[in-house]
């Protein structure tokens, strides 16, 4: 982004003195908390699509901040959800500030704090490790317990996969049966920990990948770009270099959201490519292939990478997230800044793998 320097930001790496990982540990975490830290950084500014109003609202973002009403790309205003029963209520308290207008979507998160998809992490992870793999009835038990009990998340906006699913189950369709077609990127957030938890079983790990996405996120557009993600964050933990995956990947041509000349852009303002060649938007024709530039570029500094993710605006905060997993599991968690780490108000679960020592259980 330009005008960005790293003057603006620290230099300082994070090392843990009560527990050294090893590579791939590392990898691991560093997904997972990339997955977590790219949500956060940008949740204040999430969905601005006005840039100067963004600059002049927050400034350049570097750090953890907290939302401000108004929010003056909100749409909020004329955004309507009714649930046809009780089943179906998913916004609670929340309810009242829709129809409003300049409503901050996140207005009550604290800086630090991650928004509704990334908190459903969470309780994806919990379920792989109490389950000791992918069980999707329990996920989807919490799913719905979540969602339906109020106060577990403060979040206001809810985004339409959820609102699509409840609707459904509020007809009293199977759970299983209560995902539509979709095209948002906040829809592939999911996928990071179980990839991560079955990195060393890549067909284990597409399968329970995909069925975790079909619970919200069905159709091709969504199947393909969960695949491109999968193989690229599967080889990166392996141990291959981000860059050289993203090359080769571009080279061969079999993803349909890589047919863009990424190399002549690279020389280009992010703000231009993020922006006029790809749309800020979350709709995953243009999110994706817009996380493959930023990863491109920014393959060996995650810190600048997210920064400038953040400040490109739209929807910054899953675009990050899936951005901060692929810098994380290339770099290692070593590669975030400790006020990324400790400022996180809930990090990710520690992610039990099988065969894996834990953080917890190497702790002394």
């Amino acid at each position: 982004m330009p005008g960005i320097s790293r003057s603006f930001v620290s230099g300082v790496r994070i090392m843990n003195t009560e527990f050294r990982p090893g590579i791939s540990d590392s990898r691991s975490r560093g997904a997972l908390y990339g997955l977590y830290i790219g949500d956060a950084l940008a949740m204040p500014v999430h969905w601005y699509y006005n840039r100067e109003a963004l600059s002049r609202d927050y400034g350049l973002v570097t750090d953890y901040l907290s939302p401000r009403n108004t929010h003056p790309d909100s749409i909020l205003w004329r955004s309507s959800y009714k649930p046809l029963s009780e089943k179906g209520d998913i916004l609670h308290e929340q309810a009242t500030y829709w129809g409003r207008p300049g409503v901050h979507y996140h207005q009550f998160l604290q800086a630090g704090e991650n928004t509704l998809n990334l908190k459903l992490c969470s309780e994806l992870i919990k379920s792989l490790n109490e389950k000791g793999g992918y069980d999707g009835n329990d996920y989807l038990e919490r799913y719905v317990a979540y969602m339906t009990t109020p106060g577990n998340h403060r979040d206001t906006y809810i985004e339409e996969s959820h609102r699509h699913f409840f609707t459904n189950y509020a007809r009293k369709l199977e759970p299983r049966k209560c995902g539509v077609p979709e095209k948002h990127i906040g829809g592939l957030v999911g996928l990071v920990p179980i990839v991560v938890f079955y990195q060393d079983q890549p067909e284990q790990a597409r399968q329970a990948a995909l069925e975790h996405l079909a619970w919200t996120h069905l159709g091709p557009s969504m199947e393909e770009a969960a695949s491109l993600v999968m193989d690229v964050l599967l080889r990166v933990l392996g141990g291959e270099e981000l860059k050289g995956v993203l090359v080769r990947e571009i080279q061969a041509q079999r993803s349909p959201f890589l047919g863009y000349p990424f190399f002549t852009w690279l020389e280009e303002p992010d703000h231009v490519v993020v922006g006029r060649r790809f749309s800020t938007a979350c709709y995953v024709d243009h999110s994706v292939p817009a996380v493959v530039y930023l990863a491109l570029k920014y393959h060996q500094d995650p810190e600048m990478g997210l920064i400038s993710n953040t400040n490109l605006g739209g929807d910054n905060a899953y675009r990050g997230a899936m951005l901060g997993a692929l810098l994380g599991a290339a770099n290692g968690i070593e590669s975030f800044p400790p006020r990324w780490i400790t400022g996180l108000i809930h990090p990710p679960p520690d992610l039990r793998r099988p065969g894996v020592i834990s953080r917890h259980e190497a702790d002394p």
